[in-house]
């Protein structure tokens, strides 16, 4: 009996051993982004941006893997499920990991602060009101007086019911006393940009992404982004708080994320690699030309408490206009 104990004991020595020896030799073969969209979108373009970077500080191969469906949640499902090893990490948005778990309530599988860990915000991606250019404003205050006196008869677009761009506009409508019909689009911000530019809607929010290119090129006008400070890239136009919205700080935000489980010293090997790849120039400035901010967290706990104080706050923008999915 004493000769098995020792045997056992020893083989569990062993394998704690080479656990330990994998986890200081983290990566040993190539890792999946999983972006749990389509291609094209504000998160897609990120991942593609910071990828080669990566790559190149983990010395191993960086998969871009797009799982979109169900407003990110099958991506999302896909990446929690995943073995805890590394070899998957999650980029996860605003919507997916802080908006969906009250839109979705009953019905959604991943509880993200219990099945993931969270390990750094790398994209502050500031959202962007924009209004068709055949409606007669260019300002925000001319836009709600132009609206104020049509109730019911603007149409705004977004990505879905239960998006943050659908969020954003419901706190201006409530904030400014506007009345307005809401057109949700499947597949995206692209259908609900291409119908906006058409004139089948009016307005909406949008990351900016998938703005800039349009407002660059005068196919929509802007009125206000929602980000804390003026953009460089749209130094004309003015942020919600300087036009009398002093709550209406959002961005599109992007972190990452691993499965719970994920040994502490890969998640720590992980953070020091986004924290390199973010501070560096080249990704800042390729990451700039879509409007997108680069972003770390001081911390991982920093990253989970600020996931935290989202999903009180957008569910509690949910509970009020009682939105549901789609």
């Amino acid at each position: 009996m004493r000769t098995m104990l020792l045997a056992a004991l020893h083989a569990v020595l062993l394998l704690t051993s080479a656990l330990a020896a994998a986890e200081d030799n983290y990566p040993q073969r190539s890792i999946r982004l999983i972006v749990p969209f389509a291609p094209g979108g504000a998160s897609d373009f990120t991942a593609r941006m910071i990828s080669k970077a990566l790559s190149e500080e983990l010395k191993q191969s960086i998969i871009v893997e797009n799982r979109g469906g169900a407003a990110g949640n099958i991506g999302m499902e896909v990446a929690a499920k995943a073995a805890a090893d590394g070899y998957t990490i999650f980029l996860g948005n605003v919507g997916a990991t802080a908006i969906n778990p009250s839109v979705f309530a009953g019905t959604l599988k991943i509880k993200p602060e219990q099945d993931f860990i969270a390990v750094t915000l790398v994209a502050d991606v500031p959202d962007v009101l924009v209004v068709t250019p055949s409606l007669p404003v260019s300002t925000l205050s001319e836009f709600v007086a132009y609206a104020s006196k049509r109730k019911g008869a603007l149409n705004f677009g977004s990505p879905g019911s239960g998006s943050q761009n659908r969020l954003e506009m419901e706190s201006l409508i409530k904030e400014a006393k506007l009345s307005m019909v809401h057109v949700p689009y499947k597949g995206g911000a692209g259908p609900a940009m291409i119908d906006l530019i058409g004139g089948q809607t009016q307005v909406m929010f949008t990351t900016m992404p998938s703005a800039m290119s349009f407002i660059k090129s005068g196919r929509v006008k802007a009125l206000a982004v929602t980000s804390a400070r003026r953009l460089a890239d749209l130094p004309a136009v003015p942020t919600l708080v300087e036009q009398g919205y002093p709550a209406m700080v959002s961005s599109s935000w992007q972190g990452i994320f691993v499965p719970h489980g994920t040994p502490l010293p890969v998640v720590n090997r992980l953070f020091a690699a986004f924290t390199k790849v973010m501070a560096q120039q080249a990704v800042k400035d390729g990451l700039a030309t879509g409007g997108v901010l680069a972003a770390t967290s001081a911390s991982r706990e920093e990253f989970a408490a600020f996931l935290s104080a989202e999903i009180l706050r957008w569910g509690k923008v949910v509970r009020e206009n009682n939105i549901t999915a789609d």
